[in-house]
């Protein structure tokens, strides 16, 4: 049991000294804070998408949104929280005169001197649709 308990604490333990890194800056530990909440959709954002030669505004989203990576070459996912329990996930297209800025529409409390870690043990243990 003991040994069972250590294998389950190590890479806890790993995970969490990664993380703690003694010569970062206050302003990258609240950055890094502030994105770990805007992604726990805690933090209202507004993500404009413009057109560089018109000038002109393509698509506005707001709400308790998350950025995702890349998915594609030149694509941005973005998922936003509409409810309890309900999201919504939009696929953008960018080309040479489509850009996007996101910016956070609250002031949020996030630690400048402590990382924020998050476990969510029903994610390592996932639901299985069998079909």
């Amino acid at each position: 049991m003991k040994k069972l308990i250590a294998l389950i604490a190590l890479p806890i333990i790993a995970i969490t000294a990664i993380g703690c890194n003694p010569f970062a800056k206050e302003a990258d530990v609240a950055s890094q804070n502030l994105s770990t909440a805007a992604d726990q959709f805690e933090i209202p954002r507004r993500i404009v998408f413009y057109n560089g030669i018109t000038d002109k505004y393509l698509l506005t989203i707001e709400g308790l949104c998350s950025l995702g990576n890349f998915d594609a070459e030149r694509e941005l996912t973005v998922t936003c929280k509409t409810g309890p329990g309900q999201y919504k996930k939009d696929f953008l297209g960018l080309s040479d005169n489509v850009t996007y800025f996101v910016e956070q529409l609250d002031s949020a409390n996030v630690s400048s001197s402590q990382y924020r870690v998050i476990f969510k043990p029903s994610v390592i243990i996932p639901n299985i649709d069998v079909e």
